[in-house]
């Protein structure tokens, strides 16, 4: 790997104080990362392969090889651990076969953890007042999604002003409020660092449909249901709280294994497939999502209700749901994210 990374850097015409700057690495670390006294870690990988241009799963398969030799040495038993833990991560790949990941997912989320690592810097710069504006537009994008006609003026006024919208129905007005005490309430079970299981859930979908569909408000449906305008069949209602078993017991086996925004991405499109519930699916799944990438520092992956994007959002979880092909959600989740980032760093780093 030291031969990979001093080969780039001179091709690049860099020294090391000028990649030292690009980086924010040391210029001490990156001199010892390139004769071999010091190790890199990931982080520093992901930022070392965008500026330097190095193949990312080139330099990553280097630095892992130097790391698991350094870590076994010359035991006598290394070679058959090494075979036993190949064993191991085949199942693992059976098991998950999202845990493949294409180039192209891989670049995406390499520049999404670029840029989590600059918005960490800008942490205190971070305000209640800043949050409360974005908490706001994804109230409103996540209830125009699903046809929702409150504008985000009117949407602000709801919520922040108690007013009542002419020629707007109640439901409407109840979807907007239910919808931002809900992310208060996600916010609440980061603070309190609360896991996510099945309680917390339904106690999601039980704001959602507050006032609204009391009766079906934080419980499993128990007809069938369609998905308008999808070819989609969601389980029969007998196989709901299996499913949803199954679902929190992937959530167990995977959350520390996979890249937090495959896990949030996954997670978003696991339950909207069991579509567990009568009403509220998408905004109880999208709520879990950024649950999921707000425990891991992330910011609100923030889907438009415009007609262009709810169509990508919509056509993407089809081919999920009825080819077993995920890449392009996971793709699509991905660039919202992405996009969430620039633009929270945008507005912060002023």
């Amino acid at each position: 790997m030291k031969t990979l990374l001093k080969a780039a850097r001179e091709t690049k015409a860099l020294k090391t104080r000028e990649l030292a700057q690009l980086t924010a690495i040391d210029q001490a670390l990156i001199s010892k990362f390139e004769s071999g006294s010091r190790k890199p870690t990931k982080e520093q990988i992901i930022k070392l392969s965008s500026i330097l241009e190095i193949d990312y799963e080139t330099l990553m398969i280097a630095w892992l090889k130097e790391k698991i030799l350094y870590e076994i040495g010359d035991e006598h038993f290394a070679l058959k651990a090494l075979k036993e833990a190949e064993e191991e991560l085949n199942y693992i790949r059976i098991a998950s076969p999202n845990q493949k990941i294409s180039k192209e997912l891989q670049l995406l989320l390499n520049e999404i953890d670029a840029l989590k690592i600059k918005l960490d810097k800008f942490r205190q710069f971070d305000s209640f007042r800043i949050a409360q504006a974005l908490e706001l537009e994804y109230t409103f994008e996540s209830n125009r999604i699903e046809g929702n006609t409150l504008t985000l003026r009117e949407t602000d006024l709801v919520i922040n002003e108690g007013l009542t919208i002419s020629g707007k129905s109640m439901r409407e007005h109840l979807e907007a409020i239910n919808h931002q005490e809900a992310i208060a309430y996600i916010k609440q079970l980061i603070e309190k660092n609360n896991p996510l299981n099945e309680r917390e859930v339904l106690s999601i979908h039980n704001l959602i449909l507050r006032g609204i569909q009391p009766e079906d408000a934080g419980r499993y449906r128990q007809v069938q249901v369609m998905i308008k305008g999808s070819s989609y069949m969601p389980p029969q209602p007998y196989m709901v709280t299996k499913n949803m078993e199954d679902f929190y017991m992937w959530y167990e086996t995977y959350k520390s294994k996979l890249h937090p925004i495959i896990l949030a991405a996954e997670m978003h499109e696991r339950l909207v497939t069991i579509h567990p519930f009568i009403d509220g699916n998408g905004r109880t799944s999208r709520l879990v999502m950024n649950l999921i990438l707000l425990q891991h520092g992330y910011v609100i992956a923030n889907i438009k209700g415009n007609y262009e994007s709810r169509m990508q959002y919509y056509q993407s979880l089809e081919t999920a749901q009825t080819q077993n092909n995920k890449e392009d959600f996971l793709l699509f989740i991905a660039q919202i994210e992405k996009e969430s980032l620039e633009r929270y760093i945008g507005i912060i780093a002023q």
